[in-house]
């Protein structure tokens, strides 16, 4: 990231002195023009007139090439445009924009067509349980009658609400410690880090687990206690990412003139640390699902009867060998939004780094 921003700062030193080299021939081509008009004749004044504005032209090019080059050419839109290229991050930011517009809106049209992923009718109840997939039912039914591809829609409502908060709650965390043991150091690093080694030496799901046996189960007890416990991973990249900026020369030139330690976070160091906090955030995403799914399974997380894809596992194994589907529908859907995650991720990762180059 310091490299790219380094040879970003060349090009704009770089186009800076051709606008400078063109201001200084421009403003020696305006004196000559105006020593010349006081003794010119008229016909050698229209050919000077033309000259100039011949010159003019050109220095109008010249500036406005160098303008936009300086406002078309930043690391987020080369970043942006190296994404693009890569097939396999664009299909995983593809379907998680579809699962993310099938979720939200599922309420306007899945209970018309699917029926309701938690109600059940006991007088078709003997019926409807474990159908095979089928038009009417894609995914087919569970032992109670529901239809899985309904249970699965909602499901995905659960898992992303999940992932996403835990997500953004772990990396506040992790951004305010990492920021002041980076920044401040001594007692302050030392304390931090100790504290998130204490937390990383437990087993994460085991420490969820026992925080959910103290807050009591809930979707808003799961995502917090995942995004409480998830933050020493992203401190420690964020740290990182500090101490990597943090002795640059216009850190140094904020702090001489007064700049206060807030402003030279927000302003100077955050800037240019945010591109590796992106990508862990982004793979974090899918990191927060699995561990939701796994509570559910356990029967930990989300309460029944609202579908969540861990749980629907979890009923799904009696079954296994006779109606596989009621495992393999939620299995597939966990699989394929984790892996989405993980190649938007591994995307991001490839469209920041310094040392990739344009095609």
């Amino acid at each position: 990231m310091e490299k790219k921003q380094h040879e970003a700062d060349l090009d704009r030193e770089a186009a800076k002195d051709l606008k400078e080299e063109t201001d200084r021939a421009f403003r020696v081509h305006e004196e000559d023009v105006q020593a010349d008009a006081e003794r010119v004749t008229l016909g050698q004044d229209d050919s000077e007139a033309e000259h100039h504005r011949d010159f003019r032209g050109a220095y109008n090019a010249v500036v406005d090439e160098v303008d936009h080059d300086n406002s078309a050419r930043t690391l987020w839109g080369d970043a942006f445009g190296r994404l693009r290229k890569n097939k396999l991050a664009v299909i995983g930011a593809i379907w998680i924009v579809f699962i993310a517009l099938v979720a939200i809106t599922a309420d306007l049209w899945v209970p018309q067509t699917l029926g309701s992923p938690i109600a059940i009718d006991s007088s078709q109840m003997a019926d409807l349980a474990r159908l095979p997939p089928s038009p009417e039912h894609p995914f087919g039914t569970d032992s109670l009658g529901r239809d899985v591809l309904c249970r699965v829609i909602y499901g995905a409502r659960v898992s992303l609400m999940v992932g996403l908060l835990a997500t953004a709650i772990s990396t506040v965390l992790g951004l305010i410690m990492g920021a002041l043991a980076a920044y401040y150091g001594g007692i302050w690093d030392t304390i931090i880090m100790r504290l998130a080694d204490i937390f990383l030496a437990f087993p994460y799901t085991l420490f969820v687990i026992a925080m959910l046996a103290v807050l009591g189960q809930g979707i808003q007890n799961v995502f917090i206690a995942i995004g409480v416990l998830g933050w020493p991973s992203i401190a420690r990249v964020f740290r990182s990412a500090i101490l990597s900026v943090k002795e640059n020369d216009y850190v140094d030139a904020a702090r001489s003139m007064g700049a206060s330690d807030l402003r030279i976070v927000a302003r100077h160091i955050f800037p240019n640390s945010v591109a590796s906090i992106v990508v862990y955030a982004t793979m974090n995403i899918g990191g927060a699902i699995l561990t939701e799914s796994a509570l559910s399974f356990l029967g930990m997380g989300v309460t029944p009867p609202n579908p969540s894809w861990g749980s629907m596992i979890q009923d799904g194994q009696t079954y296994l060998a006779t109606e596989p589907w009621l495992m393999l529908m939620p299995g597939i859907a966990i699989l394929s939004t984790v892996l989405a995650f993980t190649l938007l991720g591994d995307g991001l990762r490839d469209a920041l780094d310094v040392k990739m180059k344009d095609a």
